[in-house]
């Protein structure tokens, strides 16, 4: 899963990273000082090829611009997830990309949304959004349609359980080398459970024929325009601070969501 413009082999040296936003100081004259989004690892300069830096929508800050890719990847979920009417979705998971994905289900699917999380402090996100909360063992069941996005094993088997008749479980999480068990005994087979995997890296089957890479990151972008998914960015920090700040961001249970890097100081 090399990222784009991605440098060195895991687990080090290595230049890693996809979501950059920043101000073109050379390059073709009637794109010079625009702000764009590019599928670049994070440093604070850098020449990429002029067709990879897409525009950042004038409704968009540049703050929030920085989410493009999640949004790229749960507008693509969506997608995946086929036509409703859906009902009630619950999606497992309220990091990024679940929220995200719930939040276009409800925009564009017209779906009633509850995400489904361990970490009560995500409620208030959800009700940013305008999307519903519960706790694993209060989460409606029975619905045809349960997103999977917490990249555990539990969580798994919790939008299994929550899966109604015939319904279809989408897979978002990534767990790259990792094994993970799956309960497809109990009710699994019974009630015709759909496991579905949704990645990024292609374009959905029901949109690929008139859609491009690219011209799905550039919608992905015109969808951020909505101050409302600014409850999903935590405070910048500066990119010289990050050796002291790196251990409390990765600390487990930090619950930060999108954590931004400031590169102007340097």
């Amino acid at each position: 899963m090399r990222a784009p413009f991605m440098a060195g082999d895991f687990p080090f040296p290595v230049k890693y990273g996809y979501a950059t936003v920043g101000t073109i100081e050379q390059g073709p004259a009637d794109s010079v000082g625009r702000t764009v989004f590019a599928l670049h690892p994070h440093q604070t300069r850098f020449d990429l090829p002029a067709e990879a830096a897409l525009p950042v929508p004038d409704g968009v800050p540049a703050a929030r611009a920085v989410l493009a890719a999640n949004m790229e990847t749960a507008l693509n979920a969506v997608w995946d997830a086929g036509e409703g009417p859906f009902g009630c979705v619950c999606v497992v998971g309220a990091g990024v990309v679940g929220a995200l994905t719930g939040y276009l289900l409800r925009r564009l699917a017209g779906a009633e949304v509850v995400l489904v999380d361990i970490d009560g402090r995500r409620a208030k996100m959800a009700a940013a959004l305008g999307l519903g909360f519960a706790a694993p063992a209060e989460a409606p069941g029975e619905g045809a349609l349960v997103v999977h996005a917490s990249a555990s094993a539990a969580g798994l088997a919790t939008a299994l359980s929550l899966a109604g008749e015939e319904a279809t479980v989408l897979e978002l999480s990534w767990y790259g080398a990792g094994e993970v068990p799956v309960p497809l005994g109990g009710a699994f087979h019974s009630r015709r459970l759909r496991l579905v995997a949704s990645q990024v890296g292609k374009v959905a089957p029901s949109h690929r024929r008139d859609w491009t890479h690219r011209r799905r990151l550039a919608h992905a972008l015109e969808l951020l325009d909505d101050e409302r998914l600014d409850s999903l960015l935590e405070p910048a920090v500066a990119f010289a601070s990050l050796p002291s700040e790196l251990p409390r961001i990765l600390a487990p249970g930090s619950g930060l969501l999108c954590q931004r890097i400031d590169y102007e100081g340097e």
